[in-house]
């Protein structure tokens, strides 16, 4: 076991592993020597990561039965859970219009609601270990908001505000609260983002609005594209969340993570909507 392998005390639960992120981080963690909780909806999805020697548990993070189940199986057989990595999420996408509210719920409710819960559930252990790590997988997008995102950007910027909460409050106890924040990632995000925008009929006023802002995202998340990393390279920055003796508060990954706030802030409003609109324009009637 590596040197960074005996530091964490209890054994590592990431959600969302059925691919991307939390996928390449689990085969990171359990290389390291970690006793590692990989979970997912369909559980088939980890076969590849139980042959490695990880753990895999089925896991919804909308249902609270589910929830409480994976957390007290793991306490139960290793005591408190030495590291939580709330990585489960998607991108609902689309014009707010035409957004429903159902969906703008189970949005918040997989990307925010699931983990803050998690965090609840796994709290209790770590206070009484007098240690524990909570590892939030946010995004730039939890630091500036788009046209035609602003359902996923509002979870990411809810996650952001929960984690500068919660890390003060639970400091005390000797937990640490992480965010990582990476830029464009290449993995199966795109597909359940256009899968997610609103089917409105082609007399939708958003129709050529949804066509152009599918064809920004593919350009925006091409692998060769500027900016755009592998979800190991992201993994890599999560182990080093988790794992740092004195992690930082957050972990920017990528160019367009580190650059973007700043160009955000310094241009103005006007600015940032007429060429946004540019890029993705809305065409009136």
């Amino acid at each position: 076991m590596t040197q960074t392998a005996e530091r964490l005390a209890g054994p590592v639960l990431i959600t969302g592993c059925s691919s991307g992120i939390g996928h390449a981080a689990a085969k990171i963690f359990r290389a390291a020597g970690h006793e590692t909780f990989a979970t997912a909806r369909d559980i088939s999805t980890l076969n590849d990561l139980r042959a490695i020697g990880c753990h895999t548990l089925m896991l919804d993070v909308t249902d609270e039965a589910a929830r409480r189940s994976v957390v007290e199986t793991i306490e139960r057989e290793f005591g408190a859970i030495g590291v939580l990595i709330n990585n489960a999420g998607y991108g609902q996408y689309g014009p707010l219009e035409e957004i429903s509210l159902d969906a703008l719920r189970l949005q918040f409710e997989t990307n925010v609601f699931g983990g803050l819960r998690l965090s609840q559930l796994v709290l209790p252990a770590m206070r009484r270990a007098g240690h524990g790590r909570i590892v939030n997988v946010s995004s730039v997008a939890g630091r500036v908001s788009s046209i035609g995102g602003g359902a996923y950007h509002a979870t990411k910027f809810a996650i952001e505000a929960l984690t500068d909460a919660l890390r003060p409050e639970v400091e005390p106890f000797g937990i640490d609260v992480v965010s990582v924040l990476p830029g464009p990632i290449a993995t199966r995000f795109e597909a359940t983002l256009l899968k997610s925008l609103p089917d409105t009929g082609a007399d939708s006023p958003y129709a050529y609005f949804k066509q152009r802002l599918a064809a920004y995202m593919h350009d925006f998340l091409d692998p060769n594209g500027f900016g755009v990393m592998s979800a190991e390279t992201v993994a890599r920055a999560v182990f080093k969340a988790a794992t740092a003796k004195r992690p930082r508060t957050r972990y920017s990954v990528g160019v367009i993570a580190h650059l973007g706030p700043i160009g955000r802030a310094l241009t103005p409003d006007r600015v940032v909507d007429f060429m946004t609109r540019r890029r993705i324009p809305v065409k009136r009637p």
